[in-house]
Order: C-alpha cells, then structure tokens, then sequence
C-alpha cells in the first residue's frame, strides 16, 4: 500500500480516539497534542507524514528573514504535512494563505501550527486543512524566525520526528510514530470491526456489560 493509500484509508474510516486507542494498548500512551490545537474548519481530517519546521520569537528584523522557511517549503514531498514548532509562539501568525498554497502545489495534505496563524478566510475558501493554537494577524518578520526543518520538533507537547503519520480531527492531533504505523492502522481497522458489532448490538436493546464482555471495546 502507498502513502497516498494509506492515508486516503485513514481520512476515510479511522478517527483520532481509535488510535488513541491502540496506541494506549501498545503502550504508547501520549501520543495526542495539547487541546488548543484546534482546527480551521470543524469538518477537516487529514493523514500525512509529518514534515517537521523549527521556528523562533525573534525581536528585530533580520536579514533574510524568510530565507530558511522558503526552502523549508519548497523542499514539501507530496502526502506530507508541515509540522510547525513554535513553542507554542502567541508572538505573530507564522502560517497564512501563501504557505498554505505553496503546501498544496507540492502535495502537502495540511499543516499543523503550535502556533497562530492568519489570512483564515482566504484558507477557508481553499479548502485547505490547518490546525493551530489560534490567530493573529501579525506577519513573522521581525516576530518569528525558521531556523530548521526536517530535525525533531516538540509541537503540541508531543515530539514528533520526520515522517512520522500525523492524523487530525475534529477532535484533536495524533502523532503515529512512523515505524509501527502499518501495525496501528491494522489495530484500529481490527477494533472499528468490533465497536461497529457493538453499536448494532446495542441499537438491538442489549446491555452495555453483554456487549462489553462480548467485544471487550468501549
């Protein structure tokens, strides 16, 4: 199965609790961003590898200010999705419509931003799915530098390497570690088999203990 399978099959029929889920499971037990990291739009899923951006607050203007974040975005593969690392910056809105439009011609499947972010309406109108801690409208000269990409970032209160799966929903960012995303994805197919057994069975009148120690999901 491809990359873009993959994740077609992830946007499509798993959600963020069930990985959570088997993640829990495998013992991996915080693999989740902080709940401020919340999406543009309530309706957006998306599945990707993370492709991981370094950013700092800066406090002037230097030169070449976008010099580092230009190849960042350039160098996007297709079925990636930028991970920003900020610290949890409130200093200026680092992501904005032209990144997410340089993000899609490469074949960027969304963006994730620990960060805030800008020129929401005109995201909106695209389509394009980014989650993010909030908005501002300050442009990042001056306020927020790229110093690195493709290095392990911590976004969201959770260390996310290169290529690692990021998934995203309504209800919040999961982080796959990329070595055991075939045996995650399986898992969670494995147990949306059996709550959807469960949830007939309960629509059928049977009690929550049967069904429980039937399928052992809840």
């Amino acid at each position: 199965m491809t990359d873009k399978e993959l994740f077609e099959l992830m946007e499509k029929r798993l959600y963020t609790g069930l990985l959570c889920d088997v993640m829990d499971e495998m013992g991996l037990r915080n693999q989740a961003m902080n709940i401020n990291i919340r999406p543009l739009e309530e309706t957006s899923v998306m599945a990707g590898r993370a492709k991981t951006i370094l950013a700092v607050d800066v406090y002037e203007v230097v030169d070449e200010p976008y010099k580092v974040e230009i190849a960042a975005l350039d160098s996007i593969k297709e079925d990636e999705i930028p991970v920003i690392c900020t610290n949890s910056s409130s200093n200026n809105g680092i992501w904005g419509e032209l990144l997410s439009t340089a993000t899609r011609m490469r074949g960027g499947r969304g963006a994730v931003v620990d960060g805030l972010m800008r020129d929401t309406k005109k995201i909106r109108e695209m389509g394009f799915p980014v989650f993010s801690a909030g908005y501002k409208p300050l442009d990042s000269k001056g306020r927020g530098l790229v110093i690195d990409f493709d290095c392990p970032v911590v976004a969201g209160g959770i260390r996310v390497l290169p290529g690692d799966v990021i998934f995203a929903d309504f209800d919040g960012v999961v982080v796959v570690p990329k070595d055991i995303i075939h045996e995650v994805v399986k898992k969670a197919l494995d147990k949306l088999e059996m709550e959807n057994h469960s949830r007939n069975e309960l629509l059928e009148g049977k009690l929550l203990q049967d069904v429980y120690d039937k399928y052992g999901v809840l």
